[in-house]
């Protein structure tokens, strides 16, 4: 049901915002109501291009009063610097995601792309109010992470 995408100019290489974006691990670092993330597993993906692995992840999402985990497989395409996420288990009906770097300039072009739906009614209700403000508060974080690491 929510869909959002955005697409900005960045001042950071595409391969440094690719890696930021790939490095799940970290997000309990910097982004917004995620309390925890976990891999699961990794696995080399080479029909995908060079360097493509398949990671499983958990991620811990802290939001008012719900605290929900959900695991998804993200594919990492460094080649072509995109990321693509599916969901797995845990609270959503459904979560598509994906993330394209492209050099442009003297940083590059980020476009991202999200579609969720969650199972509980009153969650999709509360999230649905606060949506595209949480989506680019989100981006944002990303793009605060870059500029903390980058410079």
């Amino acid at each position: 049901m929510p869909k959002h995408s955005e697409n900005r100019l960045l001042p950071y290489s595409a391969d440094q915002i690719y890696d930021l974006v790939a490095d799940v691990a970290r997000y309990p670092e910097f982004l917004p109501w995620t309390a925890a993330a976990r891999i699961r597993s990794r696995t080399p993906v080479p029909e995908r291009g060079e360097g493509a692995e398949k990671m499983e992840a958990d991620l811990v999402i802290s939001f008012k009063v719900f605290r929900e985990k959900f695991g998804s497989r993200v594919v990492l395409l460094p080649a072509e610097r995109r990321i693509e996420t599916d969901y797995l288990d845990g609270p959503f009906k459904y979560l598509h995601s994906w993330w394209q770097m492209e050099p442009e300039g003297d940083g590059c072009r980020v476009r991202f792309e999200v579609d969720f739906e969650f199972r509980n009614a009153v969650l999709q209700n509360v999230i649905g109010l606060v949506f595209d403000q949480a989506m680019r508060r989100i981006v944002g974080a990303f793009e605060g992470r870059a500029k903390q690491l980058y410079g």
